[in-house]
């Protein structure tokens, strides 16, 4: 095959495997939609799929569906910041030194024992309803997935490469930004999806309990009316709200890492 032929394989390769992706997903939709309109199925506790299309343009015309989900999407990326930069920079800390983990990581295990749900309560009581509980309860859950990937990226590194890198007199320092931190790097843009995954899943606990804005409270008030279809669009969105931020850092994921020889199935 030549180079031309092989980059226009190449090139064809990212719709082929979308339509691929799609395969699934859109042929649950069409029997869904089937068995609703034969009415096989309570439109009610599952409304057909065309219904749902038509709550999310009544929403989006309004505009409540777009000021809800910016209100969500801030919380998310606020606590998604103050809880995965904090567990990056705690991840580096007992990472690289012996003594920082010894000082740091049984008391950070212990809390990560502790269930997002059972400090809700106290959450509430030290900080109210406002933004700071929520913020706070989706930092909890972005911190963890990012302070233990990037311990176990630091503490994974070959041996031999810090002792060529003494060889080579390189100082602490440089030690961390030319060696540590690209050889951690596959660990930490792992922790980094999972931990921005967790700030979603975090979300829907934090304005599901108490919030008077986001998509959370819109599904939550929906559900007291029975509302059901936009009970399913706050679903969707939050589904393709999750997808679309895990696909930007797979994008970044892919340019940081091209260096990499990987298995590509």
């Amino acid at each position: 095959m030549t180079t031309r032929s092989l980059a226009a394989t190449a090139g064809r390769r990212p719709g082929k495997v979308a339509a691929l992706g799609l395969l699934l997903p859109g042929s649950v939709v069409i029997l869904w939609q089937l068995l609703s309109h034969y009415g096989m199925i309570s439109e009610m506790l599952f409304p057909s799929p065309l219904t749902i299309a038509q709550s999310f343009i009544t929403l989006s015309a309004s505009g409540d569906l777009w000021d809800n989900f910016s209100i969500s999407a801030g919380r998310v990326f606020a606590g998604f910041l103050l809880g995965g930069g904090l567990g990056l920079f705690l991840g580096l800390l007992t990472g690289l030194f012996r003594r920082s983990e010894r000082l740091l990581d049984p008391s950070l295990q212990m809390i990560r024992m502790v269930p997002s749900l059972a400090v809700v309560p106290l959450f509430i009581l030290w900080f109210g309803i406002g933004e700071e509980s929520k913020i706070l309860l989706i930092a909890k859950g972005a911190f963890f997935p990012l302070y233990i990937n990037t311990f176990m990226g630091i503490r994974g590194v070959d041996n031999k490469l810090f002792e060529v890198a003494r060889v080579l007199g390189f100082s602490r320092l440089k030690q961390v930004l030319r060696l540590v931190l690209p050889a951690a790097l596959p660990n930490i843009i792992l922790g980094v999806r999972l931990s921005l995954g967790l700030s979603w899943l975090g979300l829907v606990v934090a304005e599901l309990i108490a919030s008077t804005s986001g998509i959370g409270y819109m599904m939550s008030d929906a559900r007291q009316f029975a509302d059901t279809p936009v009970v399913f669009v706050g679903i969707m969105v939050f589904a393709v709200a999750g997808l679309a931020s895990d696909s930007i850092i797979r994008l970044g994921e892919q340019r940081l890492l091209r260096w990499q020889d990987q298995y590509q199935g």
